[in-house]
């Protein structure tokens, strides 16, 4: 018995599609705030704010012994996390093409995240690590939650419907986002009011983005459906020997590994930007966190737009040029942040203005022309590899970073280093035939790709 997707079932009934589409978009809503809220405002400088306090006259804190830069633990918590994330999304990835049962597992990582997120509450004083161990928790169930999310894509919309469907969920995250960044940025302006200090302000953001996470995450749950897969075939295998297993089933697939390739490089850049872009402003810029969280929420605001506008775009000049040319915007974003002056607000916000017009087309395609990659009946395990970089999950990104600033102590040269990520991606993208591509997966070649 097949796979019952919607390559396999063009009569599926539209309506039941449709239902299932919009149960899909509510992940997006769910977690995204996380992505917002914590990973991109909060966390960032409030661990760096309680490793510094943690750290010793010389301004180091030693996790394990290890001697590092308090202002480089929260870049190298992020890194960490992708290395759990290597161990499981193969495994998770594999477990859910083989049984067809991707519901429990989704279920099950977004709400190990949810959870770590939620005890984010208890992060005080100089509990640096407790935020890391939680950032890590965090981060590697968000990467295994979207792999398994992403995964559902090539069943739920035809070829002809994913860049709109895609470019739809990307849309409702960052609409998430700016709604319970509002609701933040009046908490936290607003702490004396409510009778609570800044950081519990600011431990009250971060517990009720996993709160909101895990009661959103019901919607998907309900809507979205399991298909039947048939039994796999030998013996199933085991987290690095499974990854071993994809990448070796990958290179049977090499134009579809070219593109993941050039994604993983350029979508580095792209999550380091936002995972670092709090402490960029903070400690370089000198910029306070309510001037920080209006950057973030014009960044929401204008991402909802920009995703949709680029899969509009996408329509006309195709999903590969239109990523092309958001990877120049990216290359010219950070060459502008470079120069900014310290103290001068409005110009981060144009900054910002920058970085949301480009950012959820960027990813919403990205997502999409993966999506027409991938050979039939093993989407979960190809999106676990395209995973790895996603939502905050790089790791060579927030490493050069924090490598840049131990070596340098200047955050400028920290941020200006991610340009090679921009025009590597580029190059690589540039080179792949799409379409060619498409055609040696097994799949149908759209109009316009």
């Amino acid at each position: 018995m097949g796979t019952d997707t919607v390559r396999e079932r063009p009569a599926d009934d539209i309506a039941e599609r449709r239902r299932e589409q919009r149960g899909w978009y509510f992940y997006d809503w769910a977690c995204s705030v996380y992505s917002t809220s914590v990973l991109t405002v909060f966390l960032g400088p409030y661990l760096t704010s309680v490793a510094k306090a943690a750290a010793d006259a010389d301004g180091f804190v030693h996790p394990l012994g290890v001697p590092l830069r308090a202002g480089s633990f929260f870049a190298y918590a992020v890194s960490a996390s992708v290395i759990v994330a290597i161990v499981v999304m193969p495994l998770a990835g594999a477990a859910a093409d083989r049984t067809g049962r991707k519901k429990p597992l989704l279920a099950a990582a977004a709400y190990l995240g949810a959870a770590a997120t939620a005890a984010m509450f208890f992060l005080d004083g100089d509990r640096y690590l407790l935020g890391g161990l939680l950032l890590v928790v965090a981060n590697a169930s968000l990467a295994v939650s979207m792999a398994l999310y992403n995964s559902y894509l090539p069943q739920i919309a035809p070829p002809e419907e994913r860049d709109a469907v895609s470019s739809r969920g990307w849309a409702f995250g960052y609409a998430s986002g700016a709604l319970v960044l509002l609701a933040n940025l009046v908490l936290y302006s607003a702490h004396d009011t409510f009778g609570v200090s800044e950081g519990t302000a600011v431990r009250i953001c971060l517990a009720s983005a996993g709160v909101w996470w895990g009661a959103f995450t019901l919607i998907p749950l309900a809507r979205l459906r399991d298909r039947r897969t048939a039994p796999a075939a030998g013996p199933s295998v085991h987290g690095w020997r499974q990854l071993a297993a994809t990448v070796r089933d990958m290179r049977r697939q090499p134009l579809t590994l070219a593109f993941l390739l050039a994604y993983l490089i350029y979508n580095d850049g792209i999550q380091t930007v936002i995972s670092q872009a709090s402490v960029y402003g903070s400690e370089e810029l000198g910029l306070g966190q309510s001037t920080l969280i209006v950057a973030v929420l014009l960044v929401q605001v204008l991402a909802v737009a920009g995703a949709l506008g680029m899969g509009r775009l996408a329509r006309s000049f195709g999903a590969k040029r239109t990523i092309l040319g958001s990877l120049v915007a990216w290359t010219l974003i950070l060459g502008a942040g470079y120069f900014l002056p310290a103290g001068a607000p409005a110009w981060f916000f144009v900054l910002a203005a920058g970085i949301g017009l480009v950012l959820g087309g960027s990813q919403a395609l990205s997502r999409s022309l993966f999506s027409h990659l991938v050979p039939p009946g093993k989407e979960a395990e190809y999106f676990s590899a395209y995973e790895m970089s996603d939502r905050g999950m790089s790791w060579l990104g927030p490493l050069l970073f924090g490598l840049t600033y131990q070596l340098t102590g200047s955050y400028r040269d920290a941020i200006i280093s991610l340009v090679a990520f921009f025009a590597l991606g580029f190059v690589l993208l540039a080179r792949v035939p799409v379409r060619r591509a498409v055609r040696d997966a097994g799949n149908p070649v759209p109009a316009r790709i």
